[in-house]
């Protein structure tokens, strides 16, 4: 089978669900929850769509901590009773609930990326016992609501995009149910940043821009095998995971189903959505203020270089680099850029490899530390909206 050596080798659990996995499961979608009051509101969502043509299985991963409070404890316990209930009376022959209760997870590893990975993991052995590499598992998060034509796009754009390995999927979180202005300017200011940081990055020429939501992306479950699986981390580990598939080639994206986040705070993780929002209502953080745009015109400055940098020589490289921005010359020579740049020709044979391979080291990471870098040292944060005018000037001009 396909999976039998990542799951040998990296799966901690052993198997949640007692049934034997259906020849004709397609679709898996995974949920983590933990001591989530809106849960069920959540599984309405999505019993609400519009039906698949195969079997899509639905895990929730209720799950804590050894560290977690009593009360937590007792709050998940109850939970996955009311979702054993409410499987009863609402499993369909091609939507099923398989609920099950994680419960004490060694204090190092409990986290976001801990719970992502048991529920993709599960995911992946009820694939792997059909021989299904091509299996789809979906990530979504128990405070979320859909469209009604999230799972019916999301199996038909893997159905008949056979060279689609995964997929990030639209979203717009719930201003609507926001009772606190404070909260709802945050939260609108929150994605407003999500659209200008992966516009800017298409802009600049980065070939890897990605939405990291992670309650809004699909993968194939050979892909989720392929690249080691989901990882453990506390918070970030969307970020990390999917910036690891663009290893594989370009994610698809799906404009037009949607996941509606909720805009809550949260203190469960120390960045993301929930602590962003947080820190907005502390005002301990100003959402206002974001990347300069400018730092995205510099990084465009090194991306249009790119083809020129192709077996390119000492000389040559040094020319080209006394011609980028000063922000640029210091972060290459930061991080040894020249030593890594012999490295990606030594091992690229023609000019599209050669581009293939300078954005798997100068990747999404590089990027970031990029950015920060020149904040601390060259720009001062910008206005949101002032920098989202300018790149959409730019944007314009350029049509």
């Amino acid at each position: 089978m396909f999976a039998d050596r990542y799951i040998q080798n990296n799966i901690v659990y052993p198997s949640f669900i007692k049934e034997e996995a259906s020849p004709s499961l397609s679709m898996v979608l995974m949920i983590p929850c933990l001591n989530e009051p809106e849960i069920i509101r959540t599984l309405e969502s999505v019993w609400a769509c519009e039906p698949v043509d195969s079997l899509c299985e639905v895990l929730v991963v209720i799950n804590d901590s050894e560290s977690s409070p009593e009360q937590v404890k007792a709050i998940n316990r109850e939970t996955f009773n009311q979702l054993l209930d409410w499987k009863q009376t609402n499993d369909r022959n091609n939507l099923v609930l398989h609920p099950f209760y994680v419960p004490s997870v060694q204090a190092k590893f409990a986290g976001a990326g801990m719970a992502r990975k048991i529920g993709m993991d599960e995911a992946t052995r009820r694939f792997n016992a059909t021989s299904k590499p091509e299996g789809v598992i979906v990530s979504l998060d128990s405070d979320c609501l859909v469209s009604s034509n999230y799972l019916k796009r999301i199996e038909t754009v893997f159905l008949e995009n056979k060279s689609c390995f995964a997929a990030t999927i639209n979203f717009r979180h719930r201003f609507e149910e926001m009772d606190d202005p404070r909260q709802e300017a945050g939260i609108r200011m929150y994605e407003d940043y999500l659209h200008y940081y992966k516009q800017a990055l298409d802009f600049a020429g980065f070939p890897n821009s990605i939405y990291t939501i992670g309650s809004a992306f699909a993968v194939r479950a050979g892909a989720y095998v392929k690249q080691g699986g989901m990882n453990r981390r506390q918070a970030g580990e969307d970020f990390y995971f999917l910036h690891k598939l663009t290893k594989l080639g370009q994610l698809t994206e799906i404009t037009d189903a949607f996941v509606y986040p909720s805009g809550r705070v949260s203190d469960r993780v120390p960045f993301g959505t929930g602590a962003a929002m947080t820190k907005w209502m502390n005002f301990t953080e100003d959402l206002a203020l974001t990347y300069r745009f400018d730092a995205f015109l510099d990084l465009k400055k090194l991306f249009d270089c790119v083809e020129f940098l192709f077996k390119c020589s000492s000389k040559h490289y040094a020319e080209i680099l006394t011609s980028l921005p000063t922000t640029v010359q210091e972060y290459l020579n930061d991080i040894s850029f020249e030593e890594k740049l012999a490295e990606i020709n030594r091992n690229s044979a023609t000019p599209e490899s050669f581009r293939k391979r300078f954005f798997q080291v100068f990747d999404a990471f590089q990027v970031l530390k990029f950015l920060n870098m020149v904040h601390e040292r060259h720009y001062q944060q910008q206005n949101l909206p002032e920098a989202i005018r300018q790149l959409h000037k730019k944007i314009r001009n350029i049509e």
